[in-house]
This record gives C-alpha cells, sequence and structure tokens, in this order.
C-alpha cells in the first residue's frame, strides 16, 4: 500500500514516532500539528526502557545509540530506619536492566528524524474532527489565528490523555472514553546532580535506581542524561493527597510548577523529612519549586484503536499508571505495529483492522498492570520495615504477576 496524505494531531514522541511510521508505510503526505508553540525540547522528565524493549526497538529503527541515556543494572529498595542511616535500611535488591531517557532530549532526537518534507506545524489546534464521505475532515487553527478545514485520507490521534480525537474514534462510546481517577498523585522533580554534595554523589551509584519506600507511597530515584552532556536527578513519588485538600482531578487534568496549592507543598515536605531515610528526601528537598509538578494518575485504554480512517496512539489510546515502567515504550511500540500494518495491508481499511487488533489488547494488558503494581506498591502497600530480601523477591513477584513490567515484547 502506497500513497494518501495522513495527519497526526500532536507532535511529542508518540506524534514524531507515528509521523515516522506513516512516512516509512508509504504516505505520500504526512502533517504534524503540535498544539504547543515552538519546540518541546525544553521539558526534562526522565523515564526508562528495559534493555530489552530497546532492543527491539533499535532494530525497528525508533531508537538507536545515539540518543542521550544511562545505563541503570540494579534497583535497590530502603525504609527509613531507627539508626538514622542516611540511605536508609537496604530491604533488598533487584536486577534492573534499564536505560533512562530525558524526555525533551529524546523528543529532540525523533524530531530531527522525521523526514524534512513533513510539514511539522507548532502553535496549531485542532477545534474538531469528523468522518467524512472522502477521509477525516479537521478544523484547524493556525498559529496565525486562521481557521480554515483540511481533508486527510486517515487521521492518527496522538494528542495525549485529553485526545480530542478519542472522542470521535469512540464515538457511542463515551462513558468508555472518559479517564478515571486511580485515587492518588505522583510528584515529580529533576534538577542538576551538580546541585548535590560531592559527598553526596559518591554515596548514589550511577548504575542504581533507588525505591524509597514509606507507609501508603514510595519515591523512585535514577539519573538522566540532559541536553549538554551532563546529568539530572529525576524521581517521581507517588502518593495519595490529604484528605482534606479540595481537589478537582476527576476530570483529566496535570498541575504544573507554580500552580500547587500551599497544602500539596506541605504534604510533600512531611514525607520527605519525616517519611523518607534521611538521603532520599534531601533530594526532594534540593528541587526547586519551578522543578517540581504533580501528575494525577488515571487509568483508561480506548475499547478500541481505531475506526474507520482514525487511529490512537500512545496516551490518547492508553493511559497506564507509571509504575509499568513501559509509558514511552508503549508508544514506540504503537508506531512499530502501525508501520508494519502499513506495509503489509492491501488498503487503509484492512491496515486499521491489523493495528486494531494488535494494540487494543497490548493496552488493557498495560492497564491492569498499572492497575496492580499501584495496589501492591501505595494503595495497600505492605509493611516496608518487615520485609527482608527473600519476603521482597515473593511480594514482587506477586505484585508483576503476568509479565509486562518494562513493556512487553513486540509481537514478531
Amino acid at each position: 500500500m502506497r500513497g494518501g496524505r495522513v495527519v497526526v494531531v500532536g507532535g511529542s514522541v508518540a506524534g514524531c514516532a507515528a509521523a515516522l511510521a506513516a512516512h516509512r508505510g508509504g504516505a505520500d503526505e504526512i502533517v504534524v500539528l503540535e498544539r504547543a508553540p515552538g519546540r518541546l525540547a525544553e521539558r526534562g522528565v526522565g523515564l526508562a526502557v528495559h534493555d530489552d524493549r530497546y532492543e527491539e526497538l533499535r532494530s525497528a529503527g525508533y531508537l538507536d545509540a545515539g540518543m542521550p541515556w544511562i545505563q541503570l543494572n540494579r534497583r535497590r529498595w530502603y525504609v527509613r530506619g531507627e539508626g538514622g542511616a542516611p540511605l536508609g535500611q537496604l530491604i533488598g535488591e533487584m536486577p534492573f536492566p534499564f536505560r533512562t531517557y530525558n524526555w525533551g532530549p529524546l523528543w529532540q532526537e525523533l524530531r530531527t528524524r522525521v523526514p524534512g518534507e513533513v510539514d511539522f506545524r507548532t502553535g496549531t489546534t485542532v477545534g474538531a474532527v469528523r468522518h467524512t464521505p472522502d477521509g477525516v475532515a479537521l478544523r484547524i487553527t493556525g498559529v496565525d489565528g486562521s481557521d480554515r478545514t483540511e481533508v486527510f485520507d486517515f487521521a492518527i490521534g496522538a494528542d495525549g490523555y485529553r485526545s480530542l480525537v478519542r472522542t470521535e474514534v469512540c464515538a457511542g462510546l463515551v462513558a468508555a472514553a472518559r479517564p478515571e481517577y486511580a485515587g492518588y498523585l505522583a510528584w515529580r522533580g529533576a534538577f542538576p546532580v551538580s546541585r548535590m554534595s560531592a559527598a553526596d554523589r559518591r554515596l548514589w551509584d550511577v548504575e542504581e535506581c533507588a525505591y524509597a519506600v514509606f507507609p501508603g507511597g514510595h519515591v523512585i530515584v535514577y539519573r538522566i542524561p540532559d541536553a549538554t552532556g551532563g546529568q539530572r536527578v529525576n524521581w517521581v513519588l507517588y502518593t495519595a493527597p490529604p484528605p482534606d485538600l479540595e481537589l478537582s482531578l476527576e476530570t483529566p487534568t496535570s498541575l504544573p510548577s507554580g500552580t500547587l496549592t500551599d497544602g500539596l507543598h506541605s504534604h510533600l515536605a512531611h514525607i520527605a523529612t519525616e517519611l523518607l531515610p534521611p538521603y532520599w528526601g534531601g533530594l526532594v528537598g534540593l528541587t526547586a519549586p519551578d522543578e517540581l509538578f504533580v501528575q494525577p494518575l488515571y487509568d483508561f485504554t480506548a475499547p478500541r484503536y481505531a475506526t474507520g480512517r482514525l487511529l490512537l496512539t500512545g496516551d490518547a489510546a492508553t493511559v497506564a499508571r507509571p509504575h509499568t515502567g513501559a509509558g514511552a515504550v508503549k508508544a514506540l511500540q504503537d508506531a512499530t505495529a502501525l508501520e508494519s500494518a502499513l506495509r503489509s495491508a492491501p488498503h487503509w481499511a484492512e491496515a486499521l483492522r491489523t493495528y486494531d487488533s494488535e494494540r487494543t489488547a497490548a493496552g488493557r494488558a498495560m492497564v491492569e498492570l498499572g492497575r496492580r503494581l499501584g495496589q501492591a506498591l501505595v494503595e495497600a502497600a505492605p509493611e516496608w520495615g518487615s520485609m527482608d530480601s527473600s519476603a521482597l523477591d515473593a511480594w514482587w513477584q506477586r505484585a508483576a504477576v503476568g509479565g509486562g513490567f518494562g513493556g512487553r515484547a513486540l509481537k514478531a
């Protein structure tokens, strides 16, 4: 199958990968519509890719060694001990073969790999999406304020967890198309390693991912590359918000830096100073206010990934809790599956049916794993202080039953 005019709604990691997939799948013309103005490379959130998934994605041409990364090899679990040891009491260690990336530089690398003939429009919003007898019509507002309708042969929704394209894909299934709040939050932050003292840097090996656990939650800490060849400390802390805070979280939202309430700042400070081991709580405390944001967690997977001439990818298709360690992997795997379907199918309808069949099941499995891990790590966490290494290993095997942590293997 060759030819056609394709639009990708959303130009983040999932959108860039989808544009690559459409190009390699033979589309004649590709337009990417990104709402944010300018480039997205300044975003500094960390992500991790399992070594096995990296090899698959490298072979498929969506990741490569030229994209800045840091290798992790082990995961250590700490709990605040009675003796006040800086790192805390070590309760277990597990293999952890992951590469870490910085979202912004990774996006930049993917963006440079999108062919120059792709029409990549920033500062552009999509107001409506609808099927027509000849394809898909989008109402588009340009960066100059102009408003027009354009028709494409098919459209890819890579427009995130509040996806407009998903609304059309799931038309008639409105209730199923709405992400559900999981009941707790992820506080996130990242800052330059140079902010740490030399002594503190020596206490924590670069190949270690730390899980510092406390009643009702945990914080994950690992290093990521920055855009200049240096490193940043990246952390994400999961726990429920204080019950007396009035937060409107039933509608999918995020709390960017500068919008956190005093109550949220106080709750985080309490956890860092009173519940975490001193070393890991100190790293949370080194984070500047403009480096801190809160991500409410939601569960959602579309009942279908494609219909007519529309398909979904990335967070527009599935929103799973980050405990899975596979959010970025899932988006890139969606792209590889799309490319394969476009290359092998005789027409659009068959390509979208193939993609839908493969990726809808993958999204459902990912959400189920996220719920199980959320239950085990946050909602019904064990008495961490009573666990030793063998008990921790057995607990993890139960929590991650069925596999999929770090992402499931690509279909051959």
